[in-house]
């Protein structure tokens, strides 16, 4: 009977902490919570921050063809929400940087508007996130520096965002929810 009870506790526990991460984004609790719930997985090559993965590639696309390939693994460019998410990025771009023009897509754009930052969701860029270095130089491309990667924080403490144009190659981050089941 005690042990019953003890089990429909710690049952009910989970599920509340579970609504908790979803409703609030507490991104502490969701991390705890997936990483020691098994049945939150991300697929073999895919790195988990709490209920997100994330890919980072090796090879080197404009900003649209990785956001196509990102897409076609039922992903997109990685849209960074918290602070918790950018210390994850930045650590692990840090971790895959091999040498300075080593950077990686995100999924943030002025393309539509010069100057006016939207993620690929259309959702625009939280005011509380420094771009870090938006020059929009034309020196490599006329038509500007429409797109963001990202690199390991810099000596000048930058966020680790830079806009580049969209037509360079670069490495990318792609992000999706982890797949659930037992």
């Amino acid at each position: 009977q005690g042990y019953k009870y003890h089990q429909t506790t710690k049952h009910l526990q989970k599920l509340t902490d579970e609504n908790a991460c979803f409703v609030a984004l507490d991104s502490s609790l969701c991390r705890n919570l997936f990483q020691a719930d098994t049945c939150h997985k991300c697929q073999e090559g895919w790195e988990q921050n709490g209920p997100q993965c994330y890919y980072f590639s090796t090879d080197e696309l404009t900003w649209e063809q990785a956001r196509e390939r990102c897409r076609r693994d039922g992903a997109d460019l990685v849209k960074i929400e918290s602070e918790d998410e950018q210390s994850f990025l930045i650590q692990k771009v840090k971790d895959k940087m091999v040498e300075d023009e080593d950077k990686f897509w995100i999924g943030l754009t002025d393309s539509v508007t010069e100057g006016t930052w939207l993620w690929t969701d259309g959702s625009p860029l939280n005011k509380r996130f420094d771009l870090g270095q938006p020059d929009n130089w034309k020196g490599e491309n006329a038509d500007g520096e429409d797109c963001v990667r990202m690199a390991e924080i810099s000596r000048l403490g930058l966020k680790g965002w830079f806009d580049k144009s969209c037509t360079a190659p670069q490495k990318r981050i792609c992000e999706k929810s982890a797949e659930t089941g037992r």
